[in-house]
């Protein structure tokens, strides 16, 4: 009993700890998407953007059902790193959840 309780414990604890490496990677991208952005002037931020836009709609236009496994994970993984340049390029925007919609709202009803 005890052994598959540290059996279960030790695969628990490698898979987290798999995904924190796999999430430590996704940052870095981000952060070097952002330096490199830094670096460009307007136009050239915009013509990135553009590049990356037509990407994505070859993309959408390709007949995917003729592909293996490893390319469509090669894609998806394509699509996923131009997103984050596309949103270092652009400077995101601002999000609210929902529970700060319902803050606010209830802050208005006791101010007014």
């Amino acid at each position: 009993m005890k052994k598959k309780i540290y059996l279960i414990a030790m695969t628990m604890l490698l898979t987290v700890a798999a995904f924190n490496s796999n999430a430590a990677t996704f940052n870095d991208d981000k952060k070097a998407f952002k330096e490199a952005a830094a670096n460009m002037t307007q136009e050239q931020k915009d013509a990135r953007v553009a590049e990356i836009k037509q990407r994505v709609e070859e993309i959408k236009a390709m007949d995917k059902s003729g592909l293996n496994k490893a390319e469509k994970k090669e894609l998806k993984s394509e699509l996923k790193s131009l997103k984050h340049e596309a949103q270092a390029m652009g400077g995101g925007g601002v999000y609210l959840s929902v529970g700060a919609i319902i803050i606010i709202i209830l802050v208005l009803i006791l101010i007014l």
